[in-house]
């Protein structure tokens, strides 16, 4: 996945967007995340700022959503569902696969609602159901 290289500036005008909404802290990280593809460390303080809270509570939000990233993402991205029904169908040896192949591409998710056909993997946005490290190395292409 491509993203926008971090600037403050863009980063300004997307927090602009969210002026008028309630609770807006959540949706700000995501929308940093969505456009540069994590949230830079100058986003706690500028958020903070922006909608005139705490950084403890721009960044209790930031570490307590597990989908947030506070690094870049690696060439890809990579989550993988741990949920219950994904784990009875071998989620957890893929995972032990797929983070020793891929670490700083792999992450844990928690049920993409395709429980039926599980183990269930996301590449790049692109829902991957009966997951095989195959098929994760064939879609990472």
């Amino acid at each position: 996945m491509k993203y926008s290289p971090w600037s403050q500036d863009a980063a300004r005008l997307l927090l602009a967007t969210l002026r008028d909404e309630k609770g807006p802290v959540l949706m700000a990280l995501q929308l940093m995340q969505n456009e540069f593809g994590y949230v830079h460390s100058e986003c706690v303080p500028l958020i903070a700022n922006f909608f005139n809270i705490s950084r403890a509570e721009v960044h209790g939000v930031l570490t307590f959503y597990h989908d947030l990233r506070i690094t870049p993402p690696g060439e890809h991205q990579i989550s993988l569902c741990v949920a219950e029904a994904c784990q009875a169908v071998g989620a957890r040896d893929l995972e032990k696969k797929v983070k020793a192949k891929f670490p700083d591409e792999a992450t844990d998710s928690y049920c993409f609602g395709n429980c039926a056909l599980g183990p269930a993997v996301m590449v790049d946005g692109v829902l991957i159901g009966r997951a095989t490290l195959a098929k994760i190395e064939e879609a990472r292409r």
